[in-house]
């Protein structure tokens, strides 16, 4: 990857690393037990080349004030089965018990420090910039230990903060595996896609969604882009449709401060390139615990809309089929719900059959190829969720700019620190 160190530029055995993950997960709230592991099996290659190296893993999960903000130690011995290898877990992150464990590591050791995010520099201090970042105890207790930063947390990649940009200029930080194979595929379907390209967007956040859309049209590489999901609801309102104020309010409440900036978007999206959108041309609504289909020509409805019909189904195939990269990111429904998970799964169907290149852009989307064992069947599963979105919007990618930082200040001192491969 031009303009970051990467795994191939430096040797790294026998030398202690940190390595920053995004292993933040849906847990079940009653055992703490992971519900989706997909991120910790996206850095089993990454491990397995740091296996003659003495690797400190750090992550985060959740925030403070949610129910799911715990200790690492179940990601820890969750990553631990996979790798089939002994994974230590240290209840601490800066002070004197993890300095010790990372003191004695041996090579070939692995050590998890506890969620970084239990400390007030991590979380809860506001940083304007990556250089703010660098100068925290964080940084300055953990560099001092070690030789080099690897990080694969893509996922968090439009975030700022210590253990995610502060190691700019302290050591040497390095693209791993993952965050290669992101940024490489998301560069692709940003830039230089195979033509036909096709975008399915959809979920509930419709800023992010119009946004990606603007990017893409703006840049000229997309050929179509078809809105699905709450994201479908609101660019059938914008288009005309009274999608009924249930729906409206929906909508309104859920992207509060941001509704006229999508609203704004997606007016510009339709009024230039009506051709180029494909919009549901029927919906399937909740009554009473039932699935409704309804036509357009049956709104407004006073039911919440939760899936797409049929008919958008039948016509979106083709269009897919005859795709030669299709990005699809956010669900088309309220999947969660058995009776609307149609819409969502079909799709999902169509972009595990079809020859095209297909690359699935994170968060619940991401979550549902795990759950349906097709993540083999597509070309890209991206971990990321906020993050894709933030990268496809053209938006600042903070950690991505700290590794080509890096790479400016440590590329030629490679050989000086005896780190060059």
């Amino acid at each position: 990857m031009e303009g970051v160190l990467s795994l191939d530029d430096v040797d790294l055995r026998g030398r202690t690393v940190l390595y920053r993950i995004d292993a933040n997960s849906p847990m079940e709230p009653s055992t703490g037990n992971l519900l989706d592991d997909g991120r910790l099996r996206a850095v089993v290659e990454t491990v397995m080349q740091l296996r003659e190296s003495r690797v400190v893993l750090l992550s985060h999960q959740s925030r403070p004030g949610k129910s799911d903000f715990t200790s690492t130690e179940p990601h820890c011995e969750r990553l631990s089965e996979i790798l089939g290898l002994p994974i230590r877990f240290v209840p601490d992150l800066c002070g004197e018990e993890a300095m010790e464990e990372i003191s004695n590591l041996s090579d070939g050791e692995i050590i998890f420090l506890d969620n970084v995010r239990k400390n007030h520099e991590e979380y809860g201090t506001k940083y304007s910039s990556n250089e703010m970042t660098e100068s925290t105890e964080i940084v300055s207790r953990l560099s001092e230990l070690s030789d080099a930063y690897v990080t694969d947390a893509f996922a968090a990649a439009h975030r700022r903060s210590p253990t995610l940009t502060g190691f700019t200029k302290s050591i040497p930080c390095i693209a791993g595996s993952l965050m290669e194979s992101e940024i490489s595929s998301l560069r692709l379907a940003l830039n230089d896609p195979p033509r036909p390209y096709l975008a399915i967007l959809g979920g509930a956040k419709c800023d992010d969604s119009v946004r990606v859309a603007q990017n893409l049209f703006n840049k000229g590489k997309v050929d179509r882009i078809a809105f699905v999901g709450v994201t479908g609801n609101l660019m059938l309102w914008i288009s005309g449709n009274d999608i009924g104020e249930r729906n409206k309010e929906f909508i309104r409440s859920t992207l509060g401060g941001d509704f006229e900036t999508a609203w704004e978007m997606g007016s510009e999206i339709v009024s230039d390139h009506s051709r180029s959108i494909i919009l549901p041309v029927d919906i399937a609504v909740e009554r009473e615990g039932r699935r409704v289909p309804i036509s357009l020509a049956d709104l407004p409805a006073e039911d919440p809309i939760y899936d797409v019909g049929l008919e958008t189904l039948r016509a979106l195939r083709p269009i897919v089929q005859e795709s030669s990269c299709i990005l699809w990111n956010g669900p088309a429904s309220y999947f969660e719900l058995p009776e609307f998970a149609f819409g969502t799964i079909e799709i999902l169907n169509m972009c595990v059959e079809t020859d095209a290149m297909t690359i699935i852009g994170g968060g619940h989307t991401s979550a549902l190829v795990n759950s349906r064992g097709v993540s083999d069947q597509v070309t890209h599963n991206s971990t990321g969720g906020g993050s894709t979105m933030s990268f496809l919007s053209g938006d600042p990618m903070p950690v991505i700019a700290s590794l080509k930082e890096s790479h400016e200040k440590f590329a030629d001192m490679l050989p000086k620190l005896g780190l060059a491969r």
